[in-house]
């Protein structure tokens, strides 16, 4: 399914997905939440800002299991997240980063993350996500989560990682791992794709071949 926000098809940029929870910003109106949630398959819609910023796929990472949130996030948005997500491990994490987004790629059964992550932050995101953490790039970059999406039924990588590379990134996650791209042409995998084991969204402008190798990736989405 196809989607824009205000225009803009970098919906990724703006909302996080798991099989449990997705968090939007406010302003998505009541049709694209409505779509998200049918396409998703998920009724746990929590609409927040972090540190009054929109930019939620950016800001925050996470999986079925839990979600890493940056330094930056105020006390009243910690707290409306908390409150929704009572089941899922939370952690704010003291760092530097806060682009969490763009740095950590997991499913259920592993994350990759960016390589310069300290011994004390890759244990939290361990405890957290309740995964095994693997520092690496992919595709020469440390971004790992901007150039990678994943779930538990397929990943989706930049088409510049290897062919090694993509079979690392298979035996990580445990699931097969393609090379593709969104909204005609761009690498950053993540800037126009949610998903999560039940679906995806991509942004408007991509392609119909690009849709073909997205559903070939993930097995889901139309």
């Amino acid at each position: 399914m196809k989607l824009s926000l205000n225009g803009n098809p970098n919906i990724g940029v703006y909302i996080h997905a798991s099989d449990n929870y997705v968090i939007v910003p406010p302003g998505v109106g009541e049709k694209e939440i409505k779509l998200v949630s049918e396409v998703l398959n998920v009724d746990n819609i929590v609409e927040t800002t972090i540190f009054s910023m929109r930019l939620i796929g950016v800001l925050v990472a996470g999986n079925n299991n839990g979600l890493l949130l940056p330094r930056t996030i105020n006390d009243d948005e910690y707290k409306r997240i908390r409150e929704a997500l009572r089941d899922i491990n939370i952690a704010v994490l003291d760092t530097n980063e806060n682009a969490l987004g763009n740095l950590v790629a997991s499913n259920s059964r592993a994350a990759v993350i960016y390589q310069y992550a300290d011994s004390k932050t890759t244990k939290i995101i361990e405890d957290t996500l309740g995964v095994e953490v693997i520092k690496m790039q992919i595709c020469n970059v440390s971004v790992v989560g901007s150039v990678l999406v994943v779930t538990d039924r397929g990943g989706l990588v930049c088409p510049e990682a290897s062919d090694d590379e993509v079979k690392n990134l298979n035996s990580i996650f445990k699931v097969p791992v393609l090379q593709g791209t969104v909204n005609f042409g761009v690498s950053f995998i993540r800037v126009g794709l949610i998903a999560n084991s039940m679906g995806a969204i991509v942004g408007e402008d991509t392609t119909g071949p690009e849709i073909a190798r997205i559903q070939s990736a993930l097995g889901g989405g139309e």
